[in-house]
């Protein structure tokens, strides 16, 4: 008795045998994806002006400006014994109205400005606050407070 081959085998046969390759294939598409990604250039957004010129004439590029240091603002808070005394920048203020004032004047000009609250040591603690206070309510991001060691 010869027996005949089965068609159901040979279907299963072809299907695996066809499917085979075919992920071989994608396995090495998505290395080669993944390789090439890896390698590109990073591009960043570079500054420039957009103008309402056409066609193919010279622009002018600008480079960016540097960041700029700032001199640190100093508002020194003394006591007498019985009222403060301000200064800012070694120039006296009468009220904290007036440290206020001055503090928003030097905002509108520059907030990017270190503001630094130095005490003396026997200021009531009130006082040292409602500066710090003013500072931050006039804009200023940089609000700190010195050491009696660190300044003179």
């Amino acid at each position: 008795m010869v027996r005949l081959p089965s068609t159901r085998v040979d279907r299963e046969h072809d299907i695996n045998a066809t499917m085979t390759p075919m992920i071989d294939v994608v396995f090495l598409l998505l290395i080669f994806f993944v390789w090439t990604a890896g390698t590109q250039i990073v591009e960043y957004i570079l500054p420039s002006q957009i103008s309402a010129q056409l066609g193919n004439q010279k622009t002018e590029i600008s480079d960016p400006l540097p960041e700029q240091d700032f001199d640190s603002v100093v508002v020194r808070v003394r006591w007498d014994g019985s009222l403060p005394d301000w200064t800012i920048n070694e120039q006296g203020m009468e009220t904290i109205g007036d440290v206020a004032s001055t503090l928003n004047s030097l905002a509108a000009i520059n907030l990017e400005a270190p503001i630094i609250v130095h005490p003396d040591e026997n200021v009531p603690i009130g006082f040292v606050i409602e500066v710090y206070d003013q500072a931050k309510l006039a804009g200023f991001e940089k609000v700190s407070f010195a050491l009696n060691n660190a300044m003179p």
